[in-house]
């Protein structure tokens, strides 16, 4: 039986818009707006509630071509040519309309979603804990960034914090897992781990999964971020960058590279010689790509192969029983900020992309 669109939503909304950058100058925007959508039979409609803003999402767009992070949200379908991306969200969004069997009216989801007010979806796969997007263009796209939770189904949810969910979560899977990576591969050695761009969301949960795990944690992050990431309590030392040199030569280390800022990696290099036993690529806050970097995480690889270890329900148990031990102390690490529309998603985005959000701040946007 096909499902039935809600009552009046399309006689309300008949305009969705959507907001690409462009893909040769990331601080360039550009607002389109067109119809409302309509689903086709298989095919179900989601309005985008609220978004988050992160450095993550500055990495999608500065790997959108060598990780086809592009490829998940075509500019096309907002009438816009190539010289356009749309740089993927993590945020809820709610389902008003569809022609899918399984997927109602009014369900509310959590996953990846485009800078735009609607999301136009091929749910396949549906039982209750969500579905996939099976739309043909995403087929070919890592599996983890298809699937849509629903929140009735979601080990992690707790409605009162969607919010901290919305900013930590995606990020909060890659720590998670670039800890169990590490675990599982014996820290290579390294009695100390120094993990750059320290203040950045994504390495201090990360530090917080690693505590007591053996290793010495050392926070590596700009002089005007140091005191924010030492009051964090989750690293063992926090130096600035200018002061690796305070890093003992003699201890076995690996690097863990959330900056992507060459000058970092080549200082260490050369202080540390053959005791940098492991230097991986974890994300970027600056603007290049890390090229020089021997090996690049990719927390999809590490899902993937903890589905197979443990099954998927294990691997959900345990991210949820993390997810609950880190949500409370994230909580008084972060000042959340709500903006509103295409214009507080873009000034969000400029911030980010230009580096000028304080580390404390973690922007939403109700869309």
């Amino acid at each position: 039986m096909q499902k039935q669109r809600r009552i009046g939503y399309r006689d309300a909304v008949t305009e969705s818009w959507t907001l690409a950058i462009a893909r040769d100058d990331l601080s360039r925007t550009h607002l389109a707006r067109h119809p409302v959508p309509e689903p086709a039979d298989g095919e179900a409609l989601l309005r985008v509630d609220r978004v988050g803003m992160t450095a993550n999402n500055v990495t999608y767009a500065v790997l959108g071509d060598a990780y086809r992070y592009w490829d998940f949200f075509p500019a096309a379908a907002a009438g816009l040519d190539e010289r356009w991306g749309l740089g993927p969200l993590w945020g809820f969004a709610e389902v008003v309309a569809s022609r899918t069997d399984g997927v109602d009216v009014g369900q509310r989801v959590y996953g990846y979603l485009p800078p735009a007010s609607h999301l136009l979806v091929r749910p396949g796969r549906v039982d209750e804990r969500g579905f996939r997007d099976a739309s043909p263009h995403r087929a070919h796209l890592p599996s983890p960034y298809n699937a849509y939770a629903a929140t009735t189904g979601d080990a992690s949810y707790e409605a009162d914090r969607e919010d901290l969910l919305i900013l930590f979560r995606p990020l909060f899977v890659t720590s998670a897992m670039l800890a169990d990576r590490l675990q599982d591969e014996g820290f290579h050695g390294a009695g100390t781990l120094a993990l750059s761009s320290a203040s950045s969301k994504t390495a201090y949960a990360a530090a917080f999964e690693l505590q007591g795990k053996g290793p010495r944690l050392i926070g590596l992050t700009s002089p005007g971020n140091v005191a924010f990431t030492r009051d964090l309590g989750c690293y063992d030392a926090v130096l600035p960058y200018d002061g690796l040199g305070e890093l003992d030569p003699a201890a076995a280390t690996a690097y863990l590279d959330l900056a992507a800022n060459p000058a970092v990696r080549a200082a260490l290099r050369a202080h540390l010689g053959d005791r940098l036993v492991h230097d991986v690529a974890v994300g970027l806050t600056h603007q290049e790509r890390a090229t020089d970097a021997p090996a690049v995480f990719f927390a999809p690889d590490q899902l993937r192969k903890r589905t197979i270890d443990w099954g998927r329900p294990e691997l959900d148990r345990r991210l949820a029983e993390s997810w609950r031990r880190f949500a409370p102390v994230a909580a008084r690490w972060v000042d959340i900020t709500v903006s509103h529309g295409p214009d507080g998603l873009r000034d969000a985005w400029l911030g980010t992309l230009n580096g000028t959000t304080p580390p404390r701040v973690g922007h939403i946007i109700a869309v």
